[in-house]
């Protein structure tokens, strides 16, 4: 009787698995890897792979479907926790920041074009409804141009990945698309000091004006005492950190 819910759970575990790893082996290797080569290293039979996905163009629409997914997750959260200018301009960094560690599979998106498949319309839906809710509740408290739609903000946000792309020093790229980004806003927030020498660091006490956040320019809150803030939470500080990291390898 418990065998074949156990069956069950093991096709998912190993659905997910094959998953996992296609997505590393796309973006370490290119779309151009076998589903063989994904299969050595997921550590299962090709047989396995071949039962979920039958052939490679099914499993990149699988790994694509998943990463649209995320990012709709992560429209939701950066709508719960941050005001509605921060929650937009906080989640378009994670979202290019995200496909830009997966450029491969998203290439594979804009080079074909009978995109989007229909495994990806309902989750390009959902995606679009949580950027156009972002953008809405923005421009509501003037936080953006108003003359932008959200079609516009996916076409940018696919540039900030090519952008950060060209840059081979990550904390380079990343302050390129915060100044890209800086033109949507009804004011712009990235500083040219901290841009130039590449530290991110806010202002000290003692200038004019808010400080915002060094990762994705969110206001930050500064109390009397104490070192001023450089990011607004721990999310931003670990992504700078993976960052740093990566510009040092």
């Amino acid at each position: 009787m418990t065998a074949a819910p156990a069956g069950r759970a093991d096709a998912r575990r190993n659905r997910e698995l094959v998953l996992r790893t296609a997505a590393r082996v796309f973006t370490e290797e290119g779309t151009g890897a076998s589903l063989g080569r994904i299969a050595r290293r997921a550590g299962v039979g090709a047989g396995t792979v071949y039962r979920h996905f039958p052939s490679k163009e099914i499993l990149i629409e699988a790994v694509l479907a998943e990463h649209v997914e995320e990012m709709v997750a992560a429209a939701g959260r950066w709508r719960a926790r941050a005001a509605p200018g921060d929650a937009l301009f906080g989640f378009l960094l994670e979202a290019i920041d995200r496909s830009a560690g997966r450029r491969p599979v998203c290439d594979a998106l804009s080079e074909d074009h009978g995109w989007p498949r229909a495994v990806l319309a309902a989750g390009a839906r959902r995606f679009h409804e949580a950027l156009e809710r972002l953008l809405r509740e923005a421009r509501q408290a003037g936080a953006i141009r108003a003359d932008l739609r959200a079609d516009d903000l996916a076409a940018l946000a696919v540039g900030g990945v090519a952008l950060r792309s060209a840059r081979r020093d990550p904390v380079r790229g990343a302050q390129l698309v915060r100044l890209l980004l800086d033109g949507l806003r009804t004011r712009a927030v990235t500083e040219p000091e901290p841009f130039r020498d590449g530290t991110g660091a806010p202002a000290r006490h003692g200038t004019t004006g808010p400080l915002h956040c060094a990762e994705c320019g969110a206001v930050l809150r500064v109390h009397t005492t104490g070192r001023p803030p450089r990011y607004c939470g721990p999310t931003c500080r670990q992504r700078a950190h993976r960052r740093r990291l990566a510009g040092r390898g």
